[in-house]
């Protein structure tokens, strides 16, 4: 299938590789005919990232442009922990956070994605107060306030001491900042079924949708994630598989592209890479979800 989402009124991508140079991403967005993309703006498993060169900036705008990408976002390093206890990491992750957040606005990028942290042994109470203060800090700096930026919190599988996998942390997250502009969620469909929110049916989808509704409230749904999972309902396993090739199916997705209350929310492959039957694993996995849309 060679349809671009854009036919089918989807924003659709997946997560693309920045080697050679973060414009080299919507070049491999182009090759895959999708409108929409994540990347990491730096390499995530340092703390320091070089400055971006004033020509990958340009042709990273010039070239999404030219394709008629219509989303992109860009997932913070795996190192932020903006609920830790430890103040030495605490104010890195917070550093961490405002300089992709400036990165990403210099990249005229949509939104900036990231996991919440954990509270490694504080407690839950302790680690969601760290939290809301660190965002509270970031949400006043000059670097969020200056930029075009949405900041997604993500939900989480809900293992170790890791926050935000229950519905009702994120909601609580964002009450105590006050429900401010330009932040909002992500929900990673793998995470949520991991956590025990069944994706697997229509049915289900829809009771999910529901709580998550009451309690953050859709219009604060800004990107899904798309991605079965290895792991059974409620295994609290993150461990991502391919469209419905995983404990989710493609009943699961097939609701969830259909689904009315969803239409608008960008989506997003975060599947395995590796070849499936000599073909691209993101071309079969994206190929899949266009044909599940009705």
């Amino acid at each position: 299938m060679s349809t671009n989402p854009s036919e089918l009124g989807m924003k659709l991508g997946a997560h693309l590789s920045i080697a050679g140079g973060i414009d080299k991403s919507v070049d491999r967005a182009a090759e895959l005919n999708v409108n929409a993309f994540q990347i990491f703006s730096h390499n995530v498993r340092s703390w320091s990232s070089r400055d971006l060169r004033e020509e990958e900036v340009q042709n990273f705008k010039k070239k999404s442009q030219q394709q008629g990408i219509e989303y992109v976002v860009a997932h913070t390093s795996y190192l932020l922990n903006l609920a830790s206890p430890k103040d030495d990491l605490w104010e890195k992750s917070k550093d961490g956070l405002r300089e992709e957040i400036r990165r990403a606005d210099e990249l005229g990028i949509d939104s900036i994605n990231t996991h919440i942290g954990a509270h490694t042994g504080s407690g839950m109470e302790a680690g969601l107060d760290r939290l809301a203060k660190a965002l509270e800090e970031v949400i006043g700096s000059p670097e969020f306030q200056d930029a075009n930026v949405e900041l997604l919190l993500e939900n989480t599988a809900g293992s170790g001491t890791t926050l935000g996998a229950d519905f009702s942390e994120l909601a609580r997250t964002l009450d105590a900042l006050g429900r401010p502009e330009r932040c909002g969620v992500c929900i990673d469909t793998c995470h949520g079924f991991a956590a025990g929110y069944d994706f697997g049916s229509a049915p289900g989808l829809d009771s999910v949708l529901q709580e998550f509704d009451e309690r953050v409230g859709l219009g604060n749904l800004g990107l899904i994630h798309l991605n079965d999972s290895v792991g059974k309902l409620g295994s609290n396993k993150d461990r991502h598989a391919h469209i419905g090739e995983g404990n989710i199916g493609e009943s699961g997705f097939s609701a969830l592209v259909n689904d009315s209350r969803l239409q608008g929310v960008p989506l997003v492959l975060e599947t395995p890479k590796e070849e499936i039957d000599g073909r691209e694993a993101d071309r079969v996995n994206l190929d899949k979800i266009m044909e599940l849309k009705e």
